[in-house]
């Protein structure tokens, strides 16, 4: 499967964004999708998952009641809906696929990535 993430950009702190990630090639609703985040001489972070019905979702504790992962498979598209916005949240953020049973954690249990976009958040 292809990604296309998107959405990225510069925004103030207590702004929001929302980032979405298209997806073609293959069926969407086979994976389960996360968002990772990543900064630089840091690992790459979970950040939001969904599972392919869009029925479990897990999010880190930093945006636990900030940020949502939604998808709408009739469009094969994931979103990340980010509010309230920290400039710790600033890092290029990367969609993922995973066909795996279960949501996963880790960025080497997912198949396929987009290519990422940057989230600038200003103080």
């Amino acid at each position: 499967v292809q990604l296309q993430a998107s959405g990225g950009g510069l925004v103030q702190a207590g702004g929001s964004l929302r980032l979405s990630c298209a997806a073609s090639g293959r069926t969407f609703n086979d994976y389960n999708m996360g968002w990772f985040r990543q900064t630089p001489g840091k690992e790459r972070e979970l950040v939001g998952a969904i599972n392919w019905s869009g029925v479990s979702r897990y999010y880190a504790d930093s945006v636990k009641g900030r940020f949502t992962v939604s998808r709408d498979n009739t469009k094969n598209t994931v979103y990340l809906q980010m509010n309230s916005l920290k400039p710790e949240d600033t890092a290029v953020y990367y969609c993922a696929a995973d066909r795996g049973l279960g949501l996963k954690k880790r960025p080497r249990n997912y198949d396929y990535w987009g290519q990422g976009t940057q989230v600038t958040v200003s103080s």
